[in-house]
């Protein structure tokens, strides 16, 4: 018998507020973090706003040891800040850093898209070629490598189980949280720092400047420029940050008496195998389809549980085609699709963190009750005019217990997680 998860923490770096309480007040005033970004400009990107969280070095000041900030580059700052939030949330000390004892129950899974770009470009790349790699310092590697998001984790909170980084595009953070499920379902662990952090960087983003899916047309509006499901909607706006859920064996949180924030029911993931249509940077619709129907399934998820739906919604040409695969796995006309809303309206695309910053989004709203508002998109996209009353312009309540949370990424690669209202005693 499978064990259930709980959400008994959340931690959120994003660019419209730094920390849970601020984030959902943002997400309820439609708060953009989307700003004009001189550093895109200074290197002639074509896109030159992105949505970067602010006054996350002051608050590293305040919550880290000096020599602990000089091995941490922007993603590791993001994430270290983002768990330290979910881990305090859900009433778990910090640990002393001279205490020997491990939490052999405890791991992570925190996942990046492209991690150390900064590190590599803004040290390695200019010492190197300049013969002085011997400057470099001891910090480089931790930095660079992929997996150092995961491995600061470890460090911070003592933690025993499983830590490691996934990395599968645009769909990371969200398909780090099923990967921690599934580890607590099977026994393996009791709890899980799930989700992904991306740093801020124009060279990461230049790459898809060249490819022509950034928004290019709202450099002077930085606001209107994210435009999910708009007809007038340019390519995503980038931007960067960390989302970090708790996840806990029921039976764990229970002992502890713990607050539970939601619980975690239903999960999937697929590949659509560049077939179908799909391919390295789009979607197979089939995949997609049998993602979202397979995290219903795994969750016993009935059509009239789901009270929204948080979807991937870029603002590329791939929004109409989403927005119709959820009706296609819910098995819902149009008009009977569940409310649906845009987190990156509000936020831009943080690639690899982008899933985990919008399930933290996404439990916020189930546990108080309402669907934010998706911005910019009062000039419906003409393919989505039949599902015009199910897209969210509105702040509104949400009554169902079910939220649905969806993330797509480059490779054809899919994760899905249903979320249930925790249960009130």
């Amino acid at each position: 018998m499978r064990r259930r998860v709980v959400v008994t923490g959340l931690g959120v770096v994003a660019p419209n507020a730094n920390g849970v309480a601020d984030f959902e007040l943002a997400l309820r005033k439609g708060r953009s973090g989307i700003r004009h970004q001189p550093g895109m400009a200074e290197h002639a990107l074509a896109c030159q706003v992105a949505g970067v969280p602010q006054g996350v070095d002051e608050l590293c000041q305040a919550s880290f040891a000096e020599d602990e900030l000089l091995a941490m580059n922007s993603s590791h700052r993001h994430a270290a800040l983002a768990a330290l939030e979910a881990w305090t949330d859900a009433g778990l000390e910090r640990p002393d850093p001279d205490d020997d004892r491990v939490d052999w129950e405890a791991g992570a899974i925190l996942g990046t898209g492209i991690g150390g770009m900064d590190t590599i470009v803004e040290r390695v790349v200019p010492l190197v070629s300049a013969g002085k790699a011997r400057r470099l310092g001891s910090t480089a590697v931790e930095q660079v490598m992929a997996s150092g998001v995961s491995a600061r984790l470890s460090g911070l909170f003592a933690l025993g189980n499983l830590v490691t980084t996934n990395s599968s595009a645009c769909a990371t953070g969200v398909e780090a949280i099923a990967l921690g499920a599934d580890r607590i379902r099977s026994g393996q662990a009791e709890r899980m720092l799930c989700g992904g952090s991306e740093g801020a960087s124009e060279y990461i983003w230049a790459g898809f400047d060249s490819m022509r899916v950034l928004c290019r047309g709202f450099n002077d509006e930085p606001a209107r420029a994210s435009r999910p499901m708009s007809a007038s909607a340019g390519g995503f706006v980038p931007a960067a940050g960390a989302g970090v859920l708790l996840l806990e064996s029921l039976e764990s949180a229970a002992q502890r008496g713990a607050r539970i924030h939601a619980e975690l029911v239903g999960v999937a993931s697929t590949c659509g195998g560049h077939r179908g249509g799909g391919s390295m940077t789009a979607p197979n619709p089939e995949g997609v389809r049998r993602c979202i129907a397979g995290a219903l399934a795994d969750g016993a998820v009935s059509a009239e549980e789901i009270g929204a739906i948080s979807g991937h919604l870029t603002a590329t040409a791939a929004d109409p085609s989403e927005v119709r695969a959820w009706a296609d796995a819910i098995g819902c006309a149009p008009e009977d699709l569940p409310p649906i809303t845009a987190t990156k309206s509000l936020i831009g695309h943080a690639l690899g963190a982008a899933g985990a910053i919008e399930a933290v989004a996404s439990v916020v709203m189930l546990e108080h009750g309402f669907v934010h508002a998706s911005q910019n998109c009062e000039d419906l996209h003409p393919e989505l005019g039949a599902f015009e009353s199910s897209i969210v312009r509105e702040t509104r309540p949400m009554e169902a217990p079910v939220l649905v949370k969806a993330g797509f990424g480059f490779g054809d690669v899919n994760a899905a997680v249903a979320f249930r209202r925790a249960r009130r005693a």
